[in-house]
């Protein structure tokens, strides 16, 4: 068994296994060793820092797919970690082919990305037209991230208005992206509610999660609630 795989059976909580499964049902029980995330997050951080652990770090990194959930989880961490930009968008590319369930996807947040936000687009605008469910979810959770501030520009939100996908938790980011991008941006985005740009599921989610906003106010809640698409 690798050293870093021995480490976190180490780790294990089975009860918290059982619980944990029951988050992703999209993948077995048997997948996941069951271990908490902050102790995920620790032992992803230890790893990046210890120097007499680089090779064991590299050769874990390089052995792709993995055997459990926990392993894809702690890798998305370490990426996370990285502070070299190239070697991390190149560990990314190697690892987003294999990420399979949205906790994965959602919780690897490369903290150098904030400084390279310019160089980050092209691979966004390549991973958001890939035919893998959640490398087209991180595309959009990127978007979401990093260009909603100010760096905001109208052509992002037209770029994941027009994804179109069969995909559950694609549609799912993209109304999360779109709710978000309301309490943001609101008189920019407002209109690709207004006008329809989404699929009729995808609309109505956003204007939900966005009615659900604090950031949202009283009177755009109403107006966004008018806009309900009725099945």
């Amino acid at each position: 068994m690798h050293s870093i795989q021995q480490h976190l059976f180490s780790l294990q909580d089975l009860a918290y296994r059982d619980f944990q499964s029951k988050l992703i049902p999209n993948v077995s029980k048997d997948y996941f060793i069951g271990i908490r995330t902050p102790e995920l997050r620790k032992y992803a951080k230890a790893l990046v820092k210890d120097t007499s652990k680089s090779e064991d770090l590299k050769s874990f990194l390089n052995t792709l797919p993995h055997s459990y959930f926990d392993e894809n989880q702690l890798h998305a961490f370490i990426i996370s970690e990285i502070k070299d930009y190239e070697t991390c968008i190149d560990y990314l590319e190697e690892f987003l082919p294999y990420v399979d369930n949205w906790a994965t996807c959602d919780q690897m947040s490369p903290k150098v990305f904030k400084k390279h936000r310019h160089k980050l687009l092209s691979h966004i605008e390549k991973w958001i037209k890939d035919d893998k469910t959640y490398t087209v979810r991180f595309a959009i959770g990127m978007l979401m991230e990093h260009f909603l501030d100010e760096d905001f520009d109208m052509k992002y939100p037209k770029m994941v208005a027009e994804v179109r996908s069969d995909e559950y938790y694609i549609n799912m980011m993209i109304a999360w992206y779109f709710a978000t991008a309301l309490a943001k941006q609101y008189d920019a985005v407002f209109p690709f509610i207004e006008g329809n740009a989404l699929d009729t599921w995808t609309h109505n989610k956003a204007i939900q999660k966005a009615i659900e906003s604090y950031r949202i106010t009283p009177e755009q809640k109403e107006i966004l609630r008018a806009l309900k698409i009725k099945k």
